[in-house]
């Protein structure tokens, strides 16, 4: 499904500097805290904001391995930036929260939030110096739920998507997330999209999807992902059923004979 660009004041909230509508994805580029406040509320929120444990470029070039020659290897150089230097505000976190009946949020350890008897537990099966898992707050009543999911190193799954973030998720742990979701969710926000990984998510399920990134180069990256992930939904919609062998086997048997 083609892009389309919504230059007009009337589709553009006011803090937003550019929007893209990409088949059932709108996507804001903005900062959250000027763009969250002139959106509807909607049924979910299913996002990874910043930790503030300073995840910059230098530290994510260093980290994972020992040995400098798989760092070359297997280890992308994200460049400076300083994004991760605070952790999301306490007012954004509670914004965040009024927008949504239901909210996932990654690193919600690191925020205030609420008591919770659901969190979901991403166990990364790492090695060397990252954390063995992340966790995710929610405000479901559910039990705790954990998925492994290698994401490290040569050996890690999703191996032909491109690793674009420095903090990027992985498209099978957020599918995940979303089967976690109440079965009436009709719609995701994430207002800190970065690489757009929840959208492609959304995107492959049939939700509606909303996003927000501040960062122009990560906007692009997104748009550019959620729109491949839209033809690939596409693709698989226009497909007919695929008939079942065993069943025209049956239909074969129970056929008149032609004269």
């Amino acid at each position: 499904m083609p892009r389309q660009s919504l230059p007009d004041a009337a589709v553009k909230p006011a803090g937003a500097v550019r929007v893209e509508r990409i088949g059932n994805a709108t996507l804001y580029l903005g900062r959250c805290e000027d763009v969250l406040p002139t959106l509807a509320t909607v049924d979910a929120v299913v996002t990874d904001p910043p930790y503030g444990i300073k995840e910059n470029g230098r530290r994510v070039r260093s980290r994972g391995t020992s040995s400098a020659r798989v760092r070359r290897m297997t280890v992308t150089d994200y460049g400076d930036f300083d994004w991760d230097e605070q952790p999301v505000s306490r007012e954004i976190i509670d914004a965040i929260r009024r927008q949504s009946k239901w909210q996932i949020i990654f690193g919600g350890n690191y925020f205030h939030l609420p008591p919770s008897p659901c969190w979901l537990v991403w166990d990364k099966l790492n090695t060397g110096d990252f954390a063995d898992c992340e966790l995710a707050w929610t405000n479901m009543q559910t039990a705790v739920r954990r998925i492994q999911f290698h994401w490290n190193g040569c050996m890690r799954k999703e191996r032909e998507i491109p690793r674009e973030h420095p903090t990027q998720k992985p498209v099978g742990v957020m599918q995940w997330c979303l089967q976690h979701l109440p079965a009436d969710v009709g719609e995701v926000l994430d207002p800190f999209m970065g690489s757009g990984t929840t959208g492609v998510a959304c995107v492959l399920r049939g939700l509606p999807f909303f996003g927000i990134e501040k960062d122009a180069r990560y906007f692009d990256i997104a748009c550019r992902r959620i729109e491949a992930a839209q033809r690939q939904a596409d693709l698989f919609v226009s497909l007919p059923p695929a008939e079942d062998p065993a069943d025209q086997r049956l239909a074969d048997l129970f056929a008149e004979p032609q004269p």
